[in-house]
């Protein structure tokens, strides 16, 4: 204990030891010291030391201080202190300002020790078998650490977790910073960190916090959102269908009076705008895009961020912002943008947000950011919405201008011909995405004349636009009106027409790409060539003197194949091209570098190779290329034809079908039919039958005693025809001895009325006979009669 009195108490008399003698001793007593409180001490002191002698402690305890996290895991004391020493010799410190070389050796020393530790993996998951620790003089220490390693060599860090015990991973991860960084760039961590449950518990968080109103603890929650949602589509589909977009809408509710925003809630909005661009962003899938666009509409997201687009009193920077994101929620969604198109500002009369937001757009004391986030948001209105160009182009035509109100067609006409470059640009570019992909507008568009000055006649916006390029105005107004007027005739020949019927134009284009002029101006050069190249490729030979041979022709003879060709790659060869060309939106360091558009960029790359094709071909080559493609356009009209017919043979079937369908549906409908009706039938059968047995009984009660008649109901159709037929012969014989007795009774009466009066013994012969034959008459009646009954009753049984 002398030892370290004298190191960290007084100095005794004699030559001081140097820095790393102190700290070699120090390393000495920590591995040799049996006593606990020796080894703590001794860490101690080095933590004092580590942060003046950093290079020294590093390089002799680190060893050292790792074996002590090993095997002293019951004082939370010395873990502590040995944390502490670690994390002072591998973070670089940040606060202290040094100068660029001191700075850059500090942050050398700082990866240098980091590898040192990560040189053996089980350093990493022993520091993560600390943090379970709950003593926070042990797990915080351990979080700093961690997060130094995180940022001084994150993807090794993250690849030894990856392959870690990941199941308490969320209990001990107590520190958002923490979090922040072990999620930045790494998808497997952060969906590892998402299906935590993650996004359920920093909502709670942001919410329990006070939403924008909350303080740092919100920023972080925010920060770590975003990490985990930036660029992760699997993240992104589990917030979406979690329901997460729904619990956003909150935040972005405010006051009508917004004056005194603090620096906090301007940081915690914006980052929460931040988020919102994450699930919509134009570099994630369009599926997942436009399921999140429709979410946010479904929610009231969307009309929640236009009530603070339209609000008094928002700051600038959220200001920005809201339209920023705004526009990537309405971009490419027709629901939503429908929704934008019919939102007006609160004023008196009410304007909509469209023409209010223009007109910042063409004002020159607006500030630039702000100037350019409202050009990328009538660009994402009218990304693939055919319905809203039609509505800008109808603005600008004559049928549909009003004199009383003020127009978006207006505003971009007068923001084209201002004397502000950067309006001249931002109206170029905003009317080009009016036209883009649509003929219609291209064709419309060229109704539109404009009044130059009192006493002269209205020249088209075609002609002014051309009349402006050739002034010699700003590079960046010459550069617009160029890439207005790219978009306008390609693909359109009658545009193009109109373009070539100025005899004034074509000379002017070839002059500018023929003259030697200076770097700024090869920009300039090589959009007059596109714009050339365009009347080519796109020329229907309607005019006589500028058909495409003859301006081929004037290109070879005035400015040369080869020179026109290398004038065209200025395009894309300039520095802004491949700036302009990653994402949509116009993003610029300064009003000066703002030149190229993104869709321009794509037209560029569409028509550059098409153009030097056509500008090689000979007349021949020309002539044919035409036969190919009317023998093209012939088996494209033998494809549509047979197109028709399998459509009309199509609608064939269907209909077919649809019959078929209605007679099975007859079909069954009659099948039912027939199942009751047999159904019925069945019951009359055995309610019939009832009523035959019920019948039988009867009769047999009535006739006990005729035996056989007893018997009838019960009788087949064959015993029936044999019991008709012994009627019919009984009627026979009936007949037949009623002739008989007919005609002994006329042979009596004969006999009675001829032979004279007889002894007594033949007259009492004479009776016998006589009284034999009435018995035998009658006795033969008699069985008629019932003979005849019988056949009544078996008839009216059946």
């Amino acid at each position: 204990m002398n030892f370290f009195r004298g190191v960290m108490g007084g100095q005794p008399a004699g030559p001081q030891p140097t820095g790393a003698e102190t700290i070699h001793k120090l390393c000495d007593r920590v591995a040799s010291s049996t006593l606990l409180e020796d080894r703590r001490d001794a860490v101690r002191a080095l933590k004092s030391l580590s942060k003046k002698y950093r290079l020294e402690v590093g390089t002799q305890a680190m060893d050292h201080l790792v074996h002590i996290l090993q095997t002293d895991r019951s004082d939370s004391e010395i873990l502590g202190y040995a944390l502490d020493t670690l994390y002072n010799i591998i973070c670089n410190d940040e606060e202290e300002e040094q100068d660029e070389n001191a700075q850059k050796q500090e942050e050398d020393l700082g990866v240098l020790f980091t590898d040192k530790f990560l040189g053996d993996s089980e350093n990493v998951t022993l520091l993560l078998t600390l943090l379970e620790e709950f003593d926070f003089h042990v797990r915080w220490p351990g979080v700093k650490l961690l997060t130094a390693l995180l940022k001084n060599q994150c993807n090794q860090v993250q690849g030894v977790i990856l392959v870690s015990p990941m199941a308490g991973l969320i209990p001990w991860l107590v520190g958002l910073l923490l979090l922040q960084q072990l999620t930045k760039g790494n998808a497997a961590i952060q969906k590892i960190v998402a299906f935590e449950n993650a996004f359920e518990r920093l909502l709670d968080i942001i919410t329990e916090e006070g939403s924008s109103d909350g303080g740092i603890v919100v920023e972080d929650c925010l920060l770590l959102l975003v990490n985990l949602l930036k660029n992760n589509s699997s993240n992104q589909n589990f917030f979406k269908e979690g329901s997460y977009i729904q619990r956003m809408k909150p935040w972005f509710e405010v006051g009508d009076d917004n004056s005194g925003w603090s620096a906090q809630k301007v940081t915690n909005l914006h980052l929460m705008l931040q988020l919102v661009r994450v699930m919509v962003s134009p570099v994630n899938s369009p599926g997942a895009t436009s399921s999140c666009q429709k979410s946010m509409y479904q929610c009231g997201l969307l009309q929640q961020l236009c009530t603070i687009l339209m609000a008094t009193g928002v700051p600038a920077d959220i200001l920005t912002e809201t339209i920023n994101t705004v526009s990537e929620v309405i971009r490419g969604s027709q629901i939503n943008q429908d929704y934008f198109a019919s939102v007006n500002a609160p004023s008196n009369p009410p304007r909509p947000a469209i023409v209010v937001l223009l007109m910042s757009m063409v004002n020159e004391r607006q500030p630039f950011v702000l100037r350019c986030a409202v050009l990328y948001c009538f660009q994402c209105f009218l990304y693939k919405n055919q319905k809203g160009q039609g509505e800008i182009v109808a603005t600008l035509l004559p049928s549909t201008i009003d004199a009383n109100s003020i127009s978006a067609g207006q505003l971009l006409c007068g923001g084209l011909f201002s004397a502000d470059s950067l309006s001249n640009w931002c109206a170029a570019v905003a009317l080009a995405h009016a036209l883009q992909d649509n003929l219609t507008q291209k064709e419309q568009l060229l109704r539109v004349q404009l009044a130059t000055s009192l006493g002269k006649p209205p020249v088209s916006l075609l002609q002014q636009c051309t009349n402006i390029l050739s002034q010699g105005s700003k590079v960046q107004t010459r550069v617009g009106l160029l890439m207005l007027l790219c978009t306008w005739i390609s693909n359109c020949p009658i545009a193009v027409t109109h373009f070539l019927h100025n005899q004034e134009n074509v000379p002017f284009l070839t002059g500018q790409i023929s003259e030697n002029l200076g770097e700024d101006e090869r920009l300039v050069q090589g959009l007059c060539a596109l714009l050339l190249g365009i009347c080519i490729y796109y020329n229907d030979n309607s005019l006589e003197n500028y058909t495409k041979e003859k301006l081929k022709q004037l290109i070879e003879k005035r400015i040369g194949k080869e020179n026109f060709v290398e004038k065209l790659g200025f395009v894309t060869k300039h520095e802004l091209y491949s700036r302009a060309a990653q994402k949509p939106q116009p993003v610029f360091p300064s009003p000066e570098q703002m030149l190229f558009d993104h869709e321009f960029t794509k037209l560029v790359k569409e028509l550059e190779g098409v153009i030097t094709k056509a500008v090689h071909k000979t007349s021949e080559e020309e002539k044919k290329e035409e036969e190919v493609k009317k023998t093209l356009e012939q088996h494209d009209s033998i494809v549509i034809q047979y197109k028709d017919l399998i459509r009309d043979q199509d609608t064939q079937i269907q209909e077919l079908r649809e019959q078929v369908s209605t007679l099975s549906l007859n079909s069954e409908q009659m099948q039912n039919q027939i199942t009751q009706q047999q159904s019925q039938i069945q019951q009359h059968k055995d309610q019939y039958n009832i009523l035959k047995l019920k019948l039988g009984k009867d009769s047999q009660g009535l006739s006990s005693s005729q035996g056989e008649g007893a018997h009838v109901n019960g009788l087949h159709s064959e015993e029936l025809s044999q019991l008709r037929e012994e009627v019919e012969e009984l009627r026979r014989q009936h007949t037949l001895q009623h002739t008989q007795l007919s005609d002994k009774d006329s042979l009596i009466n004969t006999l009675v009325c001829s032979s004279a009066p007889a002894s007594s013994s033949e007259s009492s012969a004479d009776t016998v006979t006589v009284s034999e034959l009435e018995s035998r008459l009658a006795a033969q009646t008699t069985e008629a009669e019932r003979l005849k009954v019988l056949h009544c009753h078996n008839l009216t049984s059946l």
